[in-house]
C-alpha cells in the first residue's frame, strides 16, 4: 500500500478502527479529532459533507463514548466512529433535505430505521452526505449544496445518488457509509470513487419507516465502504426485520462478516457484458471488466458469457413506468403546486409527468414484466452461481455536466437512460455488489457488479472478499491527494 499523508487513525478501516477504539488503544476523542481534521483539510477538495455539525459538540459525545468503555460498556460495533448520513434518510435534530429547497430546513423528530441502528450501535452522527436532488440521477449535485466531485479528478463526478458517501469514504473522510440504492445508486458512486458498495436483497434492510409500506420495492439502503469486511460489518448492523417496515426479511439476524474467507473452485460465472450489443459503452469500460474476468478465473472459477432470454427493451420500459409511478407519487403534491414545482429540477418534473399520464394497465403490465425479468434471470442461476455485469456504462464524466448526453456514440434520451445497465438486479431484487477493477488511462476508476441469487448477500459478500484479497484495488491505488510526495 502506498503511504498516504494523513493521519494513522483516518487510515485505519472501519473494521481495525472499531477494534482498536475497544482495545483503548486509540480513545473516541482521538478517533473524532483525527476524522474533524481530515474533514477540514479534504472535504472542500469533493463536497462530500454537508450539514455539518459543530466540532466541540460531537468531541463532547466522544467523551461521553470514552467514559461508557471505561465503565465496561459498549454500544456494539460502532461505538465511537464518526457516521455521516446520506441525505435522503431522517436523522433525528439534524437537517435531512433531500438535496432540495423544498426542503432546505426539514429538521426531522425521528430518524429513519437505519440510522436508528447506526445509533445504536455506537456511532457518532458529525453529518449529512451529500446526494442529488431527491437522490434522482447519478449526479451528485443540488441548489442547496452544490456538486459533490470524484476523489481521484475533482474535475469529474462522483456519481450518485450516494456520490457524497462514495467520496467521502475515498478520501478518508469516514471510515464506512451507509447510502440507498434506486438506479445504482450505492453501485455506481461505488465504481466511480474505487471503493465497495453493495445493494442487498430486497427487504434485507428495513426500508423507511414511510407512509406507503407496500408499493415501494424499488430503493433500499445498504452499506459502502473501502473494504469488503466493512461492507458486511454495517450490513450486520443495518439488516433484520422491523415491524414497521411489512415487507422486511424476518429471519434471525446475520452475522455477514462472518466467514467471509471461501474457496471458489468450481464455482460457475455467467458474464453478461453489454447484453450483446444492446447497452452502448464508452471506450475502455468493457475492456477493464474483461480483464477482471481473469481474475476470477485465478480464485478457479469458470466465467462463461450468457445472456438471459428477455427482451432488454421491455425490461426498460418496465423500468420507466414503475419509476413514474414511484417519483409520481412522492412529488405530485408538489408538482400541482406551481410555486413549489418551479423549485423541483426538470428531471424531477418530467418523472412527474410520466407517472401523470400512467394507467392501471400499464402498471400491471409492467409488474408482469418485472415477474418475468426475475424468472429470466432465475433461469440463469440455474446454470451459473453468480452473474458478472459492468456497475457503469461511462467513467466519470465532466463535473459542469448534469448527465452524459451521448455514450458510445449513441444519444441517451433521458436523463439516467446511461445508467441501464444497473437496473437488471433493482427489478429483480437481488444483491448486487459493486468491486474495483482498475483504471482507465486518464486515471479514473471503474467497478463490477457480483450479481447472487436471491438473499444470497453473504455468497456475493463472499465472492467480492476473494476478488478483494487477490487484486487489492483500494489499498494499491488510493486518490492521488493522499499519498506521500
Amino acid at each position: 500500500m502506498k503511504a498516504l499523508a494523513i493521519d494513522p487513525i483516518v487510515a485505519l478501516d472501519a473494521e481495525p478502527l472499531s477494534q482498536a477504539i475497544h482495545a483503548r488503544e486509540v480513545s473516541c476523542r482521538e478517533v473524532m479529532q483525527a476524522y474533524l481534521g481530515q474533514i477540514e483539510r479534504c472535504n472542500p477538495q469533493v463536497n462530500a459533507l454537508v450539514s455539518l455539525r459543530d466540532g466541540q459538540a460531537l468531541l463532547s459525545e466522544a467523551d461521553d463514548r470514552d467514559r461508557e468503555l471505561a465503565a465496561g460498556r459498549s454500544r456494539g460495533w460502532m461505538h465511537g466512529m464518526p457516521q455521516a448520513i446520506k441525505d435522503l434518510a431522517a436523522t433525528a435534530g439534524l437537517r435531512t433535505t433531500l438535496g432540495s429547497p423544498l426542503f432546505a430546513e426539514q429538521v426531522p423528530t425521528a430518524d429513519a430505521i437505519s440510522v436508528a441502528r447506526v445509533r445504536a450501535s455506537g456511532a457518532i452522527i458529525v453529518g449529512k452526505s451529500n446526494v442529488p436532488e431527491f437522490g434522482l440521477g447519478s449526479q451528485s449535485y443540488n441548489p442547496l449544496f452544490g456538486t459533490t466531485t470524484n476523489a481521484y479528478d475533482p474535475g469529474r463526478v462522483a456519481g450518485g445518488s450516494s456520490g457524497g458517501a462514495a467520496a467521502a469514504l475515498a478520501m478518508r473522510l469516514l471510515p464506512v457509509a451507509d447510502g440507498s440504492d434506486m438506479m445504482g445508486s450505492l453501485r455506481n458512486p461505488a465504481a466511480f470513487n474505487n471503493v465497495f458498495g453493495l445493494r442487498p436483497s430486497q427487504g434485507r434492510v428495513p426500508y423507511g419507516p414511510t407512509a406507503e409500506l407496500f408499493v415501494q420495492q424499488l430503493a433500499t439502503e445498504g452499506p459502502m465502504g473501502r473494504s469488503v469486511q466493512d461492507v458486511a460489518r454495517l450490513l450486520t448492523v443495518q439488516a433484520g426485520f422491523d415491524a414497521r417496515a411489512p415487507l422486511s426479511q424476518s429471519n434471525a439476524p446475520l452475522d455477514f462478516a462472518n466467514g467471509l474467507a471461501r474457496d471458489f473452485k468450481g464455482t460457475r460465472l455467467g458474464w453478461l457484458g453489454d447484453y450483446n450489443g444492446y447497452l452502448p459503452m464508452d471506450e475502455g469500460v468493457m475492456g477493464l471488466c474483461e480483464a477482471a474476468l481473469a481474475d476470477f478465473a485465478e480464485l478457479g472459477c469458470s466465467v462463461e458469457a450468457c445472456q438471459p432470454d428477455f427482451e432488454l427493451a421491455r425490461l426498460w420500459q418496465c423500468w420507466l413506468t414503475h419509476r413514474h409511478f414511484l417519483v409520481h407519487g412522492n412529488l405530485a403534491a408538489a408538482y400541482a403546486d406551481p410555486a413549489k414545482r418551479a423549485l423541483l429540477k426538470p428531471e424531477a418534473q418530467w418523472e412527474v409527468e410520466g407517472g401523470l399520464q400512467l394507467s392501471a394497465a400499464a402498471l400491471y403490465q409492467a409488474s408482469l414484466d418485472r415477474s418475468a425479468w426475475y424468472q429470466a434471470l432465475n433461469a440463469l442461476f440455474e446454470r451459473y452461481d453468480f452473474l458478472l455485469l459492468p456497475s457503469a456504462q461511462v467513467f466519470p464524466f465532466d463535473a459542469a455536466e448534469p448527465w452524459p448526453r451521448v455514450v458510445g456514440g449513441q444519444a441517451m434520451d433521458t436523463y439516467h437512460r446511461w445508467m441501464e445497465v444497473v437496473i437488471g438486479p433493482t427489478l429483480a431484487g437481488l444483491p448486487a455488489m459493486s468491486v474495483p477493477v482498475g483504471f482507465n488511462a486518464t486515471g479514473l476508476p471503474m467497478g463490477l457488479q457480483i450479481i447472487g441469487p436471491a438473499q444470497a448477500d453473504h455468497a456475493v459478500l463472499q465472492l467480492a472478499h476473494a476478488h478483494e484479497q487477490l487484486t487489492r484495488w483500494v489499498e494499491r491505488c488510493p486518490p492521488a491527494s493522499l499519498i506521500v510526495r
